[in-house]
């Protein structure tokens, strides 16, 4: 009898909240639509959220897997760490750690895409790595088709993700189908399905590391405890010391290589996301600040939507008193009332839910394509499901406690006094939560104008070289094997001839580097010397090998001293940047010392100004330009000016002259810029995103409270009406208060945003400065959009006729 009753109640308050709803539907779409568009930027969010969290946690056993990590000592000052180890250490640790299970080992192909020949037609595949026998026994994968065995015993095998196997075959059966990588011919063994969202090895084809085996420079380079090109991971007995298991792999290289500079650490795999502290590295990483950053954006978003639900129905409490009262006087207790008051959150917000999977649907696909994700929507996913229903469930709980605990608590002869049961007047607490909205709405349009000056300001900055009109293309090592070292020279410096002669090309040059831009190789070690140089001291050096026209191309500045002389009369100088000849400590005067660079013995002709060749996320290192060699290989071209695309067309007839059969691929140094701030780029556009979402959620809250207070103060604005008010003063009336709630919101927004975005302009070497007018255009764009929202409802309401607002009395 107790459940039938508690039934029919439960029932009785969704019906009733139905109705209200419906009687007042003009405020309750407005809180739909509020909340959904919060609820769905909050679960957007949440999505990406549990995916960064999860990386790596669905494979087997993933707590007993580590990658070998390497700390290697230049100095007293300088460690490298890397993510990759000599492929002679794998084979020693299965030998002689009886605590490792499985030895698994990749090799990530980043340099270069491979290029697929299927069928004559070249296809670039930049998601490609080589791995051992043993990596699907660690990482295990869905195979749609085939399997390992074939593809461990021939080396030249091939496994493709499966939407991969579908571009490149159709609706054809891949498995046995032939792929033409350089000279050789690779069958595919099996297809896979595609890596999920969460996984840090998103590549589409495997390749046998055996197949690098059949090449005797690839077995040699393999071979040299020297050479760090392989991720090795270890699958580690439960319960292993593991240092004592680094121990023994550092006993291991210290054992066979000459250098004892090394320690050696185990990072898990579920932590291989995180980690931020590698010279470079072949995988996707997350930033575990961003993550937690966006957590609060979601908490932040979702909490300014339920503040309009909040506002909007506290506003209304007054009309509702007598329909309180009376209820009580026929026997209504109190715990009724606050359930039928929380009954009517519920409905509303399980209609935004509705709402909110609609956009979320909709919206997918863009923020997969931002995000670089692949995440879908399905019955079966368990975290969408504990997204969705924690949203809805933290929604109801925002908009409900609140409102229910005021509205209930209204006494019958004592309705009209305005205090809340918090003791606070509820039009002060309304107040205070509409600062709460703009506030934050305000931080996130600082942000969006100061990542955009940041980004402005790294586009427009003199870097100290021209990237545009310049592009690069080069010479695979396997095209051009067959030439000692003089023929290389003389068959580059044909091709250089042969670009020259065309009209749409200005100038050519040939390096050892694909672009000026990102270059991060860097050497260090006693083959590099100057006078002066204390033993202990080897710093990190990056080499560029140029010719002498390649200033003509970038047009670099010099400093003191000279360029290249054409011909070999400087083949052993070098030029340095400021930054070397400062920290390297050279004796003055600079021009003219002696300099062994790699071993090369020659004198520092010039210093060229400081230029950026890598990110403005990082500090100008010294730098060594040397003169071109036999194994400069990279082609620099200056295009004319409105020439690109004939300029493109004469490298591809010359290149296929030279190089018949062969893919020919370019870059624009323009564009690898773009490619470089891709993130920071997206970090701008989905503040921007934020940031709209933020204020049209405070708008439509502004908007429900303006049309609320104008029908409150109708009679009023009748009165004013007749007795001479103008439409703008009635509107400024009306507007004043909002206005300056939005000031009050701008002083409490302004230190938090300089410091938060302080924070974030530290991860730029040169950075833009926060000027003080940031935040007084935020402040007018907030007041303004502010004043507009507030002045459709006060415009409606002052040019109404006073007569209607009047009659009533």
């Amino acid at each position: 009898m107790k459940l039938l009753t508690e039934n029919y109640m439960l029932k009785n308050h969704f019906k009733h909240a139905w109705r209200n709803f419906w009687k007042h539907r003009v405020t309750g779409f407005i809180n739909i639509a509020g909340l959904s568009v919060g609820m769905a930027a909050a679960v957007l969010i949440f999505i990406w959220v549990q995916n960064e969290l999860s990386f790596d946690k669905h494979v087997p056993d993933a707590a007993n897997i580590f990658r070998i990590k390497n700390y290697l000592s230049l100095d007293k000052t300088t460690t490298w760490i890397w993510e990759t180890s000599p492929y002679q250490v794998g084979e020693a640790v299965k030998k002689q750690l009886p605590e490792v299970e499985t030895v698994a080992r990749i090799m990530p192909v980043t340099y270069e895409p491979v290029y697929f020949n299927i069928n004559g037609e070249f296809f670039p595949e930049e998601k490609a790595a080589y791995v051992d026998e043993k990596w699907f026994d660690i990482f295990k994968s869905d195979f749609v088709s085939g399997n390992t065995a074939a593809f461990n015993q021939h080396p030249f095998s091939i496994i493709l993700s499966e939407s991969k196997a579908k571009k490149y075959f159709a609706n054809q059966d891949a498995i046995g189908k032939t792929i033409k990588i350089d000279s050789n011919n690779y069958q595919v063994q099996a297809i896979i399905k595609d890596a999920p969202a969460n996984s840090s090895f998103k590549f589409d084809a495997y390749i046998p590391v055996a197949a690098r085996f059949m090449d005797a420079n690839g077995r040699k380079n393999m071979l040299q405890w020297g050479n760090f090109n392989y991720l090795t991971f270890l699958k580690i007995r439960p319960g292993t010391n593991l240092k004592t298991v680094s121990g023994k792999i550092k006993g291991i290289l210290e054992a066979n290589r000459k250098e004892k500079n090394l320690e050696i650490g185990l990072t898990p795999l579920t932590s291989l996301h995180f980690e931020n502290d590698l010279q470079h590295s072949s995988i996707i990483h997350g930033d575990k600040k961003v993550v937690y950053i966006f957590v609060i954006l979601g908490v932040l978003l979702l909490l300014i939507a339920c503040i309009n639900y909040v506002n909007l129905t506290t506003a209304r409490a007054s009309l509702r008193a007598k329909e309180v009262s009376v209820k009580k006087i026929v026997g209504a207790d109190r715990s009724q009332l606050f359930m039928q008051f929380v009954a009517e959150s519920a409905l509303v917000s399980v209609m935004a839910l509705v709402l909110t999977i609609i956009i979320v649907t909709a919206c997918l696909p863009s923020f997969n394509s931002f995000t670089d994700r692949n995440f879908s929507l399905s019955v079966t996913s368990g975290y969408l499901w504990i997204i969705l229903l924690a949203t809805l469930l933290g929604t109801i709980v925002l908009n409900s406690i609140y409102p229910a605990l005021l509205l209930s608590s209204f006494k019958p002869l004592n309705t009209f006094r305005g205090t809340s049961v918090l003791r606070l007047k509820d039009v002060a607490l309304r107040k205070a939560l509409v600062v709460v909205q703009f506030t934050f709405s305000i931080f996130l349009i600082v942000g969006v104008i100061t990542i955009y000056r940041q980004l402005a300001f790294i586009r427009n900055h003199n870097q100290g070289y021209n990237r545009e009109q310049v592009m690069s293309f080069d010479v695979s090592y396997n095209l051009i094997k067959k030439f000692n070292d003089k023929q290389r020279a003389t068959f580059m410096t044909t091709i250089k001839q042969s670009l020259l002669s065309q009209a749409a090309i200005e100038s050519v040059s040939l390096t050892n580097f694909e672009s000026v831009l990102n270059n991060n190789s860097s050497s260090s070690g006693s083959s590099n010397d100057w006078d002066g140089r204390p033993a202990d001291f080897v710093p990190p050096i990056t080499f560029m090998s140029v010719d002498y026209d390649y200033t003509n191309i970038v047009n670099l500045k010099m400093a003191m001293g000279r360029w290249f002389l054409q011909g070999n009369s400087d083949k052993h100088n070098v030029i340095l940047n400021e930054t070397a000849a400062r920290e390297f400590n050279l004796h003055k005067p600079y021009i003219g010392q002696r300099f062994i660079a790699q071993g090369d013995t020659g004198r520092v002709i010039g210093i060229v100004k400081d230029f950026n060749f890598r990110s403005f996320h990082e500090k100008i290192t010294p730098l060594v330009i040397k003169s071109a060699d036999e194994w400069c290989t990279n082609i620099q071209v200056k295009v004319a000016a409105h020439k690109q695309r004939d300029a493109i067309t004469a490298a591809e007839a010359i290149w296929k002259e030279n190089f018949p059969g062969e893919p020919f691929s370019y870059k624009f140094v323009d564009q690898e810029f773009d490619n470089m701030y891709r993130s920071d780029a997206k970090s701008s556009g989905l503040m921007s995103v934020f940031a709209i979402i933020a204020v049209i959620i405070s708008c439509l809250g502004l908007f429900g409270l303006a049309a609320f207070t104008a029908e409150q103060r109708g009679k009023e604005i009748g009165i004013r009406k007749v007795l001479g008010a103008t439409v703008s003063g009635i509107v400024s009336l009306l507007s004043v208060d909002f206005v300056v709630l939005v000031i009050v919101a701008l002083v409490i927004a302004s230190p938090l945003a300089w410091w938060l975005m302080n924070i974030w302009l530290q991860n730029f070497a040169y950075r833009v400065e926060l000027q003080w007018w940031v935040f007084i255009l935020a402040g007018i764009i907030s007041v303004m959009i502010a004043f507009i929202t507030v002045s459709f409802q006060a415009i409606k309401a002052a040019v109404a006729n006073p007569v209607k607002s009047l009659r009533s009395e």
